[in-house]
């Protein structure tokens, strides 16, 4: 018997992820969408060698694994590229996502986290009981991913503006978590959507 997944997400450099370490603290499981991306398209994999077969060999570096700037660069700027290679990678990921949320039982924890970039963008958050939106000031955002990715405002700006806009995820989450205050606020706000979840699915 599966346990309720609640869905994490947010927009790029919110802190998704420190949030989502927020409640692997608290004993609960996190399946992150990102990681499996990463696992999926491992040397010798079916994801990578259609990634070859459609993209070309200049997407392997010299010793045989992904160059995911370059795919990611090509996917960014090129619609149709784009379109390729989630129809390559996004089935494999949900697959192998719903494979770990499933073997998850209530002797593991009360409810599971699922973090991923895109579950308002490709409507999943639907599927959820619960849905967490992370999010940040626009000018905060902007800031942070010039500092995470070592990148120019005029790139960063691209990156943010190709997203859906926070104000339409916020719009559908069950709650909303702010991380303009820093860490330790980011943990206070993620303990008091933990024991709402509690209480929301009946654990002690």
């Amino acid at each position: 018997m599966s346990i309720p997944t609640v869905g994490l997400t947010g927009g790029i450099a919110t802190g998704k992820s420190t949030a989502a370490g927020y409640f692997a603290e608290l004993g609960i499981p996190v399946v992150d969408a990102d990681q499996i991306a990463r696992e999926i398209v491992d040397p010798g994999s079916e994801a990578l060698d259609e990634i070859v077969a459609v993209f070309g060999e200049e997407m392997l570096k010299p010793d045989g694994t992904l160059h995911r700037e370059r795919l990611g660069e090509l996917a960014f700027r090129d619609a149709d590229a784009r379109t390729k290679l989630n129809a390559i990678t996004h089935p494999r990921i949900a697959q192998r996502s719903m494979e770990r949320l499933g073997a998850l039982g209530p002797e593991d924890a009360p409810y599971a986290i699922y973090e991923a970039a895109l579950l308002v963008e490709n409507g999943a958050h639907r599927a959820f009981p619960s849905l967490v939106v992370v999010t940040l000031p626009p000018e905060l955002q902007l800031a942070r991913l010039m500092e995470r990715d070592h990148i120019q405002e005029a790139q960063a700006r691209a990156r943010i503006n190709a997203q859906m806009p926070l104000a339409q995820k916020e719009a559908v989450a069950d709650f909303v978590i702010s991380n303009k205050q820093g860490r330790d606020h980011l943990r206070q706000q993620v303990q008091t959507v933990h024991r709402a979840l509690l209480a929301k699915f009946g654990a002690p």
